[in-house]
């Protein structure tokens, strides 16, 4: 190799389908914990959000400082992303009074905004570039507020929508399988795809986490958020 050719190997793992079963897996365990601190250890809104800020930023600058890929580092970064997420979501929805019609709308306004500035920043918005700890600060907080904005989504579909905690988990895992579908057997960017998947998970766990541990005669089946989480 020439000595002057630099290699640059990306800190964000593949994109494969054990890398969406963990990212479901999290998203949902993030609904269930969170609500656990907020509601079952009755901390509230506010304080459970301030914790789970405290612990993400913490948890992105250690993966920020991070020479290479750690993966446990990694994921648990994207465990306490989703827990904030669904924390801020219910703060913003609930103790703001913002609604989840009015808080959705804003967290989509917020992500992209962030989108749009790391493109308009380095050219590309792909994950597998982010080896940088510029493009991984616009990393984190594209993933950060695309898992607040799903946890809004996922409420305001079960709520709002009237869909309920079940029939809103068949709706996002057929959303999430139509956009398999487009991948595929379409050349639609890959980019965009993995986006709008990785945006789509999140309601999805959302929904999930509400449908596990929400009362029966809400839709649920009333397992404790301890024991869902």
């Amino acid at each position: 190799m020439d000595e002057k050719t630099k290699v640059v190997f990306s800190k964000v793992p593949a994109v494969t389908l054990s890398f969406w079963i963990i990212k479901i897996a999290a998203t949902t365990l993030g609904e269930t914990g969170g609500d656990t601190v907020t509601m079952t250890l009755n901390w509230g809104y506010l304080a459970g959000t301030i914790l789970f800020l405290v612990l993400l930023i913490g948890l992105v600058i250690a993966q920020i400082l991070a020479k290479k890929f750690h993966p446990y580092l990694y994921w648990a970064t994207i465990v306490a992303s989703t827990t904030f997420g669904t924390t801020m979501a219910d703060f913003a929805d609930r103790s703001l009074k913002m609604g989840y019609t009015g808080g959705t709308a804003v967290l989509f306004v917020c992500l992209m905004a962030i989108l749009g500035a790391w493109y308009w920043s380095q050219g590309t918005i792909a994950v597998d570039t982010v080896s940088t700890p510029k493009v991984e600060a616009f990393y984190w907080a594209a993933i950060t507020f695309s898992q607040t904005l799903g946890t809004a989504l996922g409420d305001w579909a079960a709520d709002t929508g009237g869909l309920g905690y079940g029939n809103g988990v068949l709706v996002f895992a057929g959303a999430l399988a139509v956009i398999a579908a487009i991948y595929y057997w379409t050349k639609v960017s890959r980019v965009f795809l993995f986006w709008a998947a990785f945006i789509l998970t999140r309601p999805l766990g959302a929904t999930a986490g509400d449908f596990l541990d929400k009362p029966r005669n809400q839709g649920g089946l009333a397992f404790s958020r301890p024991l869902a989480s």
